[in-house]
């Protein structure tokens, strides 16, 4: 059994870290309630685009944005990984980078071409660590989503769509569904499908089924250029602010637990303590009673 004084310093040293779990509970909290709020507040935009996208995707027009042509055959894929730049969050950016290593373990296996695009410190450090290809990133976001960061990064990979560089680009991200769960998610970024358009909606208002004509100013290749861009960039931006609440949400979780954890350590250590120093008083009082008797 270790000394007295060994138990003692163990406990102080617990006790230190559980202030620090505590502090970080509350500071996760604060910022979990201030993201969920920017992604709230991401979603209007993000909807009015979907209409306004949808509804030009069908209009009456000779030209068709690359964006909204889907390829025959799939050679070369392109990969946008959201991840955060911190740890101390749980399982959350493993459990987002698991299932993109599978994915892309699936597809290397099918003869596809991968590369790259990490978004969090996280994420480009396992990418570089499994020898992907990484073909833009960016880093250190802070704890607010700004899409000025976000916009290089993702140009390249826009680019290479639009030049015949990827057949396919997907999105993975920790979808935020509540305070205790968060989502590991994949979604198909390009070409623009109908889901993403929202076809199963009834509203005659906002569905994207029905015709619309616009005329154009200048012209229609430069309006739907800019705004399928936009979209894209729109549906990027909502990724990352749903995995900045996800972050916040599972920091919050991690360090509470392991607040509690210490708690039931220093109890534990507390126990082996009392045992130790009662025990030392017994041998005391044995030695003296001894020594008594034998005078």
């Amino acid at each position: 059994m270790a000394g007295s004084r060994e138990i003692r310093n163990k406990i102080k040293s617990v006790k230190n870290t559980q202030k620090i779990t505590r502090a970080m509970e509350m500071v996760a909290a604060s910022k979990m309630r201030k993201a969920q709020e920017r992604m709230r507040k991401a979603r209007p935009y993000g909807e009015k685009i979907r209409n306004v996208a949808a509804h030009m995707s069908r209009a009456s027009t000779e030209y068709k944005h690359p964006f909204l042509i889907e390829r025959d055959t799939v050679k070369r894929v392109g990969v946008i990984v959201v991840t955060s730049d911190k740890g101390l969050c749980g399982g959350l950016n493993t459990n987002i980078l698991r299932r993109a290593l599978n994915e892309m373990k699936r597809w290397q296996a099918e003869g596809e071409e991968i590369e790259v695009c990490c978004i969090g410190n996280k994420g480009l450090g396992f990418m570089n660590r499994i020898g992907a290809k990484v073909i833009s990133h960016v880093v250190s976001l802070g704890d607010t989503a700004n899409i000025e960061k976000l916009i290089g990064a993702i140009k390249i990979v826009l680019d290479g769509y639009t030049n015949d560089r990827f057949d396919r680009v997907y999105v993975f991200y920790n979808r935020f569904v509540n305070t205790m769960k968060q989502e590991p998610t994949m979604e198909l970024l390009l070409p623009l499908s109908d889901d993403r358009f929202g076809n199963n909606k009834g509203d005659e208002e906002t569905s994207p089924k029905k015709l619309w004509d616009y005329i154009y100013e200048p012209e229609a290749k430069s309006v739907i250029d800019d705004v399928m861009i936009r979209y894209v960039e729109a549906l990027i931006y909502q990724a990352v602010t749903e995995n900045m609440a996800s972050e916040q949400s599972a920091r919050m979780v991690a360090m509470k637990a392991a607040s509690d954890n210490a708690g039931n350590l220093i109890n534990e250590l507390t126990l082996i303590y009392n045992k130790s120093r009662q025990a030392a008083i017994t041998k005391e009082l044995s030695e003296i009673v001894g020594g008594a008797a034998a005078v």
